[in-house]
């Protein structure tokens, strides 16, 4: 694979959502950081200004939206502990049902376990690989089919092994 690029990379818990989702790979936080037409977009699609969206991650002062009505990062505070993984009553019912609802958080299962085995700082690394595009290196999100840089399909392996649900998602919330 080659270089990843334009996002920094380092593993950092800032970007390592308590739920096991890689904020970097989110297409909001894309939109923040380095995208501010697709930021644009997503605030008329979603009806939010987009200061509402801006995101720095799930861990960040600066948080979506979205991200700031997250009951699991408060739920890990509580619990002194720093991934839903690391929870005694994983997987939760709150859990399961978030999990379900949208194909971006179709592997956090995978993701909460290998942050218990292997540690955060791992997980991050693999991450990055695997919403990176194969030929320029850039992060996609989940629901980028194409490279938003260079337009190799699939954007990612990510997109690759998960395009079905993903156009079957994308398809529904058209209706």
């Amino acid at each position: 694979m080659k270089k990843l690029k334009k996002i920094d990379l380092r593993p950092d818990k800032e970007t390592a959502a308590v739920c096991g989702l890689f904020c970097p790979a989110c297409t909001i936080y894309i939109g923040t950081r380095e995208d501010p037409a697709r930021l644009r977009l997503l605030a008329k699609r979603f009806e939010k200004p987009v200061e509402a969206l801006r995101c720095e991650g799930c861990r960040a002062d600066q948080r979506s939206y979205y991200c700031r009505t997250c009951i699991f990062i408060k739920c890990a505070a509580d619990k002194g502990v720093d991934f839903c993984g690391d929870c005694p009553d994983y997987p939760c019912d709150d859990l399961k049902e978030f999990q379900s609802q949208a194909p971006h958080r179709a592997e956090l299962w995978d993701s909460l376990d290998r942050i218990r085995k292997e540690g955060y700082e791992k997980w991050y690394g693999e991450m990055a690989e695997h919403f990176a595009c194969a030929e320029c290196g850039t992060i996609n999100s989940a629901y980028d089919p194409a490279c938003r840089e260079c337009g190799r399909k699939p954007g990612s392996r990510f997109a690759e092994i998960h395009e079905e649900l993903i156009r079957t998602h994308m398809q529904q919330r058209k209706k």
